[in-house]
């Protein structure tokens, strides 16, 4: 697969990236919204409750974001964020509202949902269950379907670096920081260039090389 560093390339990456988690931990319920790439201030990303957020001959659908300025975390955690906003998503189209005081404060409802479907949750005072990040499953996810990390990023921290490793309901907030380091380790061959990733350390070889893999990142 090329290198996902073109704003468009990505922007298909990540509908592929969702019918992955539709099929995987929604069993396709969920119909395609239209996914954005904007800015998001002090959010990862959010989904929008209108059905008609964006509209065609065909019909409208909702809006699922990421924001532009945290593309580049690693993937497991960028996944970790889409599949967030799907939850909202499924918990529309089941009618639990899972969200208060402006649509920003996340509640049992929606942590229950999260944990449900490939999420840990954490409790944050001013936004409840917001706190996202990958479960065992998700992580098992990335690596079952080798996803890559996403090397471009729109430039909002200062210092940021790409390293290669609110009228919306469901923002996934983060307050700004910048985003959180790999969950995953990735191995490379020093010969041929073969990749693995893990969710621990691991002493793997390359057999077509007989050379042991090298931890990259």
């Amino acid at each position: 697969m090329k290198q996902l560093t073109s704003y468009n390339r990505v922007a298909g990456y990540l509908n592929k990236v969702f019918d992955l988690l539709n099929e995987e931990f929604f069993e396709c319920e969920l119909s395609r919204p239209t996914i954005t790439i904007q800015s998001t201030p002090k959010a990862y990303g959010h989904f929008s409750l209108r059905e008609d957020t964006w509209v065609s001959t065909l019909g409208g659908t909702h809006e699922i974001n990421i924001g532009a300025g945290t593309l580049s975390r690693p993937i497991e955690e960028v996944a970790a964020t889409l599949l967030h906003e799907m939850v909202h998503y499924y918990n529309y189209q089941m009618g639990i509202q899972d969200c208060s005081r402006g649509n920003t404060y996340h509640n049992r409802r929606f942590k229950e949902a999260a944990e449900a479907h490939g999420l840990i949750v954490a409790h944050s005072d001013r936004y409840g269950w917001s706190h996202t990040s990958p479960s065992d499953a998700l992580l098992e996810f990335v690596l079952k379907y080798e996803l890559t990390d996403i090397l471009i990023n729109r430039n909002e921290f200062g210092g940021f670096r790409i390293t290669g490793t609110g009228t919306h309901s469901g923002s996934s907030s983060f307050g700004g920081e910048e985003p959180r380091k790999s969950s995953s380790r990735k191995y490379v061959c020093p010969c041929c260039g073969m990749s693995i990733r893990a969710t621990r350390n691991v002493n793997v070889a390359c057999l077509d090389c007989d050379e042991q893999l090298l931890l990259v990142g």
